[in-house]
């Protein structure tokens, strides 16, 4: 998402290219309808020339501490669009992080599930999903329950 770095006022708006920002909004097409992406052609010339000789965003440091000052100003009513797609941008690495992780552990999953039996799986799918519960379970009543047990292969 480095051309999203054009919305920022570093360096006097030396990065801000339109056609990439808009090729940026093409990737979030349920975002954007037709009209809307139209509409944002237009915000973003907008956008650009009334942020250009505004001392307020002079000094920002990146993306976040943009989209903290459209709202103390208020200038993100001004450019919905072009505020929704930095929003959309700033969301993005986190979501792609919390989808990766879900892919990671299914095929971790699906790797065990290969080498194991149904009734483990189903065990190791519970121990997944409830991790929270499980963090109030005691070692100690699990040790107890498992030599209450009376088939066992060894002495725990």
């Amino acid at each position: 998402m480095e051309n999203i770095v054009a919305l920022s006022h570093c360096d006097s708006f030396s990065s801000f290219v339109k056609a990439k920002l808009l090729k940026v909004s093409e990737i979030y097409k349920n975002d954007f309808d037709d009209s809307e992406m139209a509409q944002l052609n237009g915000q973003l010339d907008i956008y650009y020339h009334s942020l250009l000789h505004d001392e307020r965003f002079f000094n920002l440091k990146g993306i976040a501490d943009l989209s903290r000052l459209l709202v103390e100003t208020e200038k993100h009513l001004s450019f919905p669009l072009v505020y929704r797609l930095l929003k959309l941008t700033l969301v993005s690495p986190v979501a792609t992080a919390t989808v990766e992780r879900c892919f990671s552990t299914m095929k971790f999953l699906t790797n065990l599930r290969n080498r194991i039996g149904d009734d483990f799986m189903n065990d190791a799918l519970i121990c997944s999903v409830e991790k929270k519960t499980l963090e109030n379970v005691k070692t100690e009543n699990v040790i107890t329950r498992f030599l209450k047990m009376k088939e066992g292969r060894g002495e725990l």
